[in-house]
């Protein structure tokens, strides 16, 4: 089991490494749903852990359909981040229809040739989740989809995100779901054990206070962390 958690400063992405994760997302704005952080945190996150970093690359938060402004704006942030040693990038556009923006794909994959990429929680704001992940199946250097199963929270959707994983082993395995959004440490087990994910990101839940805008909680991660690698065995 894969354990992906938030980090927002040098600080987060120590504590996440210590305690546990097998991963870190790498963003700011945490209460805008995450945007790309500037390329000096990048840089020093990179330096300061071993663990992969995937960086955020979202140029604002009105949408996920983006001009050509936009698009450029990403391609100079993931060269930039590619160019920082990150292990990866998140990313997503979407068409005015609610599609996957092919398009959009094709100029930014390229660009991000030797990192991981997810293609985050855009995906969520689709209107067909499966057509969709076709798509993006067909683009092997999209390795997971970060997901909810749709625009709630991932505990509300376990049979929606269970038929996604069964779908993403169809189209042969090589993308991964990462279920996250809502999820709690109380919870987990049961929400693993239901849609069979092998991948779950936290943010917020693992925080001081479960605030998006505190520290991470230590105690709390650790003993998570422990559990999930526990129960994968």
């Amino acid at each position: 089991m894969i354990l992906e958690v938030i980090a927002t400063c040098v600080e987060d992405a120590r504590a996440a490494e210590e305690n546990g994760a097998d991963r870190i997302e790498l963003i700011t704005a945490i209460t805008e749903g995450g945007l790309t952080p500037g390329i000096g945190m990048v840089e020093q996150v990179v330096q300061a852990v071993k663990i992969p970093v995937n960086v955020m690359v979202r140029p604002h938060s009105r949408s996920f359909v983006y001009g050509k402004h936009d698009i450029d704006t990403m391609a100079a942030e993931v060269k930039a981040i590619a160019a920082a040693g990150a292990a990866g990038v998140v990313l997503g556009a979407l068409t005015a229809d609610g599609e996957i923006d092919e398009q959009a794909l094709e100029t930014l994959l390229p660009l991000a040739e030797n990192l991981n990429v997810t293609f985050h929680r855009a995906f969520d704001e689709l209107v067909d989740q499966i057509a969709g992940l076709r798509t993006l199946a067909r683009y092997p250097s999209i390795t997971r989809v970060l997901t909810s199963g749709g625009l709630g929270p991932a505990p509300e959707a376990a049979p929606a995100i269970r038929k996604l994983v069964e779908e993403a082993e169809a189209c042969g395995g090589l993308l991964r779901i990462l279920a996250g959004n809502g999820l709690t440490p109380e919870s987990i087990v049961s929400f693993i054990e239901q849609t069979g994910v092998s991948e779950v990101h936290f943010g917020s839940a693992i925080r001081i206070g479960r605030s998006g805008l505190a520290p991470i909680d230590a105690a709390q991660l650790r003993a998570l962390a422990d559990m999930l690698h526990g129960h994968s065995k």
